[in-house]
């Protein structure tokens, strides 16, 4: 049966010779995998393999089976907010594969979770228009993503709490609380000042967090050039 619905790519495999199986957070499924063929193909009249690079915006027209199907397939799609400035800048680019990272660990539902994807909608597109004071961005959406994945932070006193009982080693000082107050109560762009060691600081303890509620999590690869451009 063919359903309309938008989506985000979180990415692909290949697949055979000349196709992909890609992974994409849609509006009305949830997390799902489709097979798209011959987009790797030498002959392909067009450059479609590039609607799944990391959180593309997609409108699709998709196939859909039986529920407990694990791989669909696609009919139509296009790009319905093409990027003005993520792909091509260092720095944001970094941000997206570090979101598409963790979405691709954290997220398992599929099923409609319409407020979720607005709210990952809202964030790719707020990070492609910023043109600065964005180097908050990956903190912020941690912290607002936990609430949607049923572990959300209220307050500095949640974090502080279970990272004590879980003996994580390192306790935030009173700057740096202020801080990560500052971060919870703001929307992105707000200017929350900080160096490299405590943007770091405060991300590893944030990961470790999710680490403690979701033992899938593992390692992110993406950190560590996250890292390095994010000075």
């Amino acid at each position: 049966m063919l359903h309309k619905t938008q989506g985000i790519a979180l990415g692909y495999i290949r697949y055979r010779e000349t196709s992909i199986i890609a992974k994409v957070y849609t509006k009305v499924f949830g997390i799902q995998s489709y097979i798209v063929n011959g987009v790797r193909s030498s002959t392909s009249k067009t450059n479609k393999i590039a609607l799944f690079q990391p959180l593309t915006l997609l409108d699709m027209v998709v196939y859909h089976q039986k529920k407990d199907d694990t791989v669909h397939r696609i009919s139509e799609m296009k790009c319905y907010a093409p990027f003005q400035s993520l792909p091509y800048d260092v720095a944001k680019s970094s941000l997206a594969l570090f979101v598409t990272e963790i979405l691709g660990k954290t997220l398992r539902e599929e099923e409609t979770n319409e407020a979720l994807f607005e709210f990952l909608e809202q964030s790719v597109l707020y990070l492609d228009g910023a043109e600065r004071d964005f180097e908050n961005f990956h903190i912020q959406f941690l912290m607002q993503l936990a609430s949607f994945l049923g572990f959300g932070i209220e307050a500095i006193e949640d974090l502080n709490n279970e990272l004590r009982q879980h003996h994580y080693p390192q306790v935030a000082d009173p700057v740096e609380e202020q801080v990560i107050v500052n971060l919870l109560s703001g929307g992105y762009g707000q200017m929350v000042s900080m160096d490299r060691i405590r943007r770091v600081g405060i991300l590893e303890k944030l990961l470790f967090f999710y680490k403690i509620h979701m033992d899938s999590l593992g390692e992110i690869r993406s950190l560590d050039v996250l890292k390095e451009v994010l000075r």
